[in-house]
C-alpha cells in the first residue's frame, strides 16, 4: 500500500480508534472490558453503485440483525458474553466514512444503541454518483487497521465485507487479503445480489469465495433475494459468534463455503407458509 493511501487510511482509523476506547470502557458491568468472544468490523459498501434502496436494506439490515433475538441467544451463551463491533463505509480509497467506533455488546440495551447510531448515521445513498468505484482491497486494509488497534482483547477477530460489486479500484484485493489473513485475521462476506451490476461470467458469491474471503473458517453468505439480506445478516453473526463450522474453512469437496438465506425457507421450517 502506497504511503498516501496508507496516511489516509490511518486519519480515518485515528479518530474511530479514540472514540471507540470510550465506547468500549462504557459497556455494560459483567464483562471486563478487555473480554470479548470476537471483534467485528463491518465494512459496508457505499459506493456509486449503491443506490437509495440497498444503501437502506444495509444500514436497516445491519440494525435488525444486531438486535434480533437469535443474536441475542447466541451472544449471552458465548463465553464471555460480550462482542465488539465497528462500522464503516467504504467506496474508493479516498472515500472512507466511520459510523459506530469500537462498541461492546453485552446485552439488548447496547445492541439497541450500537443499532441506533447504525440506523441513524449509515448511508441513504445520497450523493452516490460522486464516490467513485468499489475498492474493497481498501475496505479490507481499513478494517485490518481497525482490528490492529482494538484496544482490548479479543478471541476472533473478523472482517465482514458487505457489497454487490467486484474489486475496480485501488490495490490488488489478493495482496489485502493476503496481509489481513497473516495477522490471524477472518474475512467473511455477504454478496449482495444485483442483476445491473453483476459479472455474467462469474457470479458474485463465486467471486468472493474465490478472491475475497479468507482465514480460519471463513464463508460468503448470499441472500436468496434482495428481501434475504437481513436473513443473511443473521445467520452470519450466529455463525461468526457461535463459530457452528467444522474446523476448518472449506466444505467437502475442498471449496470456499458459500451459504444461501431464503426466508421462505425459513419460515417454512419453523411451521409457516411460503
Amino acid at each position: 500500500m502506497n504511503t498516501w493511501l496508507c496516511t489516509k487510511l490511518a486519519a480515518a482509523i485515528v479518530v474511530t480508534s479514540a472514540i471507540g476506547s470510550a465506547a468500549l470502557a462504557s459497556g455494560t458491568d459483567h464483562a471486563q472490558a478487555s473480554d470479548v468472544d470476537v471483534a467485528v468490523v463491518f465494512a459496508v459498501d457505499f459506493s456509486s453503485s449503491i443506490d437509495p434502496a440497498t444503501a437502506d436494506m444495509q444500514r436497516n439490515g445491519h440494525a435488525a440483525a444486531l438486535t434480533s433475538p437469535e443474536i441475542l441467544k447466541v451472544l449471552s451463551s458465548g463465553r464471555r458474553g460480550c462482542i465488539a463491533v465497528s462500522y464503516f463505509e467504504w467506496a474508493s480509497p479516498s472515500s472512507i466514512r466511520s459510523i459506530l467506533p469500537w462498541t461492546r455488546i453485552c446485552g439488548p440495551k447496547d445492541a439497541e444503541a450500537a443499532a441506533g447510531i447504525i440506523s441513524s448515521t449509515g448511508d441513504r445513498g445520497v450523493g452516490r454518483r460522486i464516490r467513485g468505484g468499489t475498492s474493497i482491497s481498501s475496505a479490507i486494509a481499513v478494517g485490518s487497521l481497525l482490528l490492529d488497534r482494538f484496544p482490548d482483547r479479543a478471541d476472533r477477530m473478523v472482517i465482514d465485507i458487505s457489497s454487490n460489486g467486484e474489486n475496480n479500484a485501488g490495490l490488488s484485493v489478493q495482496q489485502a487479503r493476503a496481509k489481513a489473513i497473516d495477522k490471524g485475521y477472518t474475512i467473511n462476506a455477504i454478496a449482495i445480489p444485483s442483476r445491473e451490476f453483476q459479472n455474467p461470467d462469474r457470479p458474485l458469491a463465486s467471486y468472493f469465495a474465490e478472491e475475497v474471503i479468507g482465514g480460519d473458517q471463513a464463508f460468503v453468505m448470499v441472500p436468496k433475494a434482495l428481501s434475504d439480506y437481513t436473513l443473511a445478516l443473521r445467520h452470519k453473526l450466529v455463525t461468526e459468534i457461535s463459530l457452528k463450522l467444522t474446523p476448518n474453512s472449506r466444505s467437502q469437496d475442498g471449496q470456499p463455503r458459500v451459504s444461501i438465506a431464503d426466508t421462505r425457507l425459513a419460515r417454512t421450517r419453523e411451521g409457516g407458509t411460503e
